[in-house]
């Protein structure tokens, strides 16, 4: 049942000119839905807002590098991984009862690109693993709308969301996609134009940053220690952050048409879709990844599984030694209960946590339970 959205991405990032190096971490359907984050609110239970989370069974509010290594099972593929990936969940809000109901997860796919001047096939000293521990974000769950010319890095940070849809081609044997940056196409246009129309499935993009500054495996925003490549998804690291990772890239799958008879697409005052952060606008998309690598079986990976003349250069994860590859089916085995106590599914009167809906242009207000109005 995985095989198609896997199958999709790798055809729409081949179409889009994506890696020439790289390997996936196909994850299955969500290990869990819950608000925990052990990054941005490290042993608070309930966080902010609800995430879809993939990898590592041992996924607490106060996880740490070896407990995640510790961990009885990940729902991704790759053993060597037991990473947490995490994203905002998403809704479909029915306006005519005001009601939430959760957007079904078709699965995470994580590329693991070769990117940017560090890197031996660019002339550079080698990408390095991530170091026991690593942490970093992309995005921001404040965001209501872009935000141009605030620098560099700041534009380079929103160009790293954005989405696209996949359709399921008639009389083909692949799949038809359509990419846009979220900087410069609406959600709405997207999913109400080009997603819903057909069986198709919508994918959020996130780019993570790949540049390092060598010292510290987290800070306090969660993004001050890492910064984008250049281009985005090549070129070179600041001065400031100068050892070069491998590049992440996220395409989370959302089956919005489950919903397509629901709504009147060419209405945009009837746009039902909004992320569990209150944001119907899309510009708060982000991804978390918490590494709980080995870093000998990544480094290795870098390393030796990066070659032209074998599967290794197509992306074939199997063909790389140093990783094993377990099934979909297992991996979907591998999920955990919610730790916190709250409805997240089913016919919902509000999103789960303090999350109205806020739709910008300005940066939304970050509600907690404890200062929720009326609370």
């Amino acid at each position: 049942m995985f095989s198609k959205p896997y199958i999709s991405l790798l055809i729409t990032t081949t179409v889009f000119g994506a890696a020439r190096a790289w390997f996936r971490v196909p994850c299955t359907l969500p290990l869990v839905q819950e608000r925990i984050d052990p990054i941005v609110q490290p042993g608070v239970s309930p966080s902010q807002h609800l995430h879809t989370v993939h990898g590592a069974s041992n996924f607490v509010d106060d996880a740490t590098y070896e407990s995640l290594q510790a961990s009885r099972c990940t729902s991704c593929q790759v053993l060597q991984d037991m990473s947490n990936y995490w994203v905002p969940t998403l809704y479909f809000h029915d306006k005519t009862n005001d009601t939430y109901e959760l957007v079904p997860n078709g699965g995470l796919l994580v590329y693991y690109q070769n990117r940017g001047q560090g890197d031996v096939s660019n002339g550079g000293p080698g990408l390095k693993a991530f170091p026991a521990g690593f942490r970093m974000i992309s995005g921001n769950p404040a965001l209501r709308t872009k935000k141009p010319g605030e620098g560099s890095q700041a534009e380079l940070a929103e160009r790293a969301i954005g989405w696209s849809c996949l359709r399921y081609s008639v009389n083909k044997a692949n799949y038809d996609g359509y990419q846009f940056s979220g900087r410069l196409i609406p959600f709405y246009f997207v999913v109400a134009l080009v997603c819903i129309n057909n069986p198709k499935r919508f994918n959020a993009h996130i780019n993570m940053p790949a540049c390092w500054d060598g010292k510290n495996l987290d800070s306090a925003d969660h993004r001050s220690h890492v910064a984008f490549l250049s281009d985005l998804d090549n070129g070179a690291c600041p001065s400031t952050h100068p050892v070069t990772t491998m590049m992440l890239f996220y395409e989370i799958t959302w089956d919005v048409h489950n919903f397509a008879d629901r709504w009147d697409v060419n209405n945009p005052n009837a746009w039902p879709f909004v992320y569990s952060t209150g944001d119907p606008t899309g510009y708060s998309s982000h991804g978390d990844f918490f590494s709980g690598w080995d870093v000998t079986a990544l480094q290795n990976a870098i390393d030796h599984c990066n070659n032209p003349n074998d599967d290794t250069g197509s992306g074939d994860t199997e063909a790389c030694s140093y990783l094993t590859v377990q099934s979909s089916a297992t991996a979907n085995n591998c999920k955990i209960s919610p730790s916190v106590s709250e409805m997240t599914t089913g016919v919902l009167d509000a999103l789960p946590g303090c999350n109205p809906l806020q739709f910008g242009p300005g940066d939304a207000t970050i509600y907690t339970d404890s200062d929720c109005p009326g609370h």
